[in-house]
């Protein structure tokens, strides 16, 4: 008698079911996440060819700049095309090797974005607090060495993602409650113990926004600091406004990784349609948003 074949295979293919509950907008909802996801594109590669064009914003906040603008056309990318296939055309189907090529790209690169707040804020540190000293502590081979840590990281901390979940078995559903790949909603479906998994994603998200959160916030009482110690209110006025773009995009992306990551967690309570919505907004509106108010309120560009 031949032995048993005890292994399960992975699915060949996974069904996002999109907004639970709002199936019937999702046409409409495509609209506005078109619109956003255009105006990000359009205004982030037109940040990155105004810099590279122009020598003269070869400057630390510029770079640091280009930074975040690459970050945020590779997020938005990674799921706002098929996310329009499935409210446009009912594309429902996604790879498995697919769908986990776009979690890793979506929680590595949100990795990445938030490790691009943490330099810009020590970037506005050194101009702010000690601007003789600015151009020659953020050389841009120090600034190359600050983008490839913060790429590492990402890399490091979320490849485990996509190599664990590639090794259980899923024997329920193959259906995603979900817009995207998330890696909650994917880990939902395996038919083993994945207690750890998901304690282990739960943690590295955790520690990594809050150890990021902790310095931006160290970062700018230290700004305020040295700000009220100017001798006139003209020069405060001058260095907080230089602040402003900045904050103004930080409190949005971590007001919605704060309420994303404590549904994730503690939210049982809370509706799949507005977790799930919320979700999307956290990961489009920061691409949106930084691109706008980065190119209006920076004279330069």
């Amino acid at each position: 008698m031949p032995p048993l074949n005890t292994s399960r295979p992975s699915p060949v293919t996974f069904l996002l079911m999109g907004i639970p509950g709002l199936e019937h907008l999702h046409v409409w909802i495509g609209i506005p996440f078109c619109s956003m996801y255009m105006v990000a594109v359009v205004g982030n590669v037109t940040i990155l060819a105004v810099v590279r064009a122009e020598r003269s914003l070869h400057e630390p906040v510029f770079l640091f700049l280009c930074m975040l603008s690459i970050t945020d056309l590779v997020l938005s990318t990674s799921m706002l095309p098929h996310r329009l296939c499935l409210f446009w055309l009912g594309a429902h189907n996604i790879a498995f090797d697919a769908c986990l090529t776009q979690m890793f790209f979506i929680h590595s690169f949100t990795t990445m974005e938030s490790g691009s707040f943490l330099a810009m804020a020590f970037d506005r540190y050194v101009a702010i607090c000690d601007p003789l000293c600015h151009t020659t502590i953020l050389t841009h081979a120090r600034i190359a060495k600050m983008g490839a840590s913060v790429v590492l990281r990402g890399v490091v901390f979320f490849s485990p993602h996509p190599i664990l979940l590639r090794q259980l078995p899923y024997c329920r559903t193959r259906i995603i409650a979900h817009t995207y790949c998330e890696f909650m909603a994917v880990v939902k479906l395996a038919c083993e113990d994945t207690g750890a998994m998901k304690h282990y994603s739960l943690s590295v998200a955790s520690v990594i926004g809050s150890c990021d959160g902790f310095f931006i916030a160290v970062s700018y009482v230290l700004i305020l600091c040295a700000v009220f110690r100017f001798p006139s209110r003209e020069a405060s006025f001058k260095a907080l406004g230089t602040c402003g773009s900045h904050v103004c995009v930080i409190l949005v992306f971590y007001s919605t990784a704060v309420f994303t990551f404590l549904t994730q967690g503690f939210g049982h309570n809370v509706a799949p349609q507005i977790h799930i919505f919320i979700t999307n907004m956290y990961l489009l509106v920061s691409p949106f948003l930084n691109s706008t108010v980065y190119s209006i309120r920076t004279k330069k560009i």
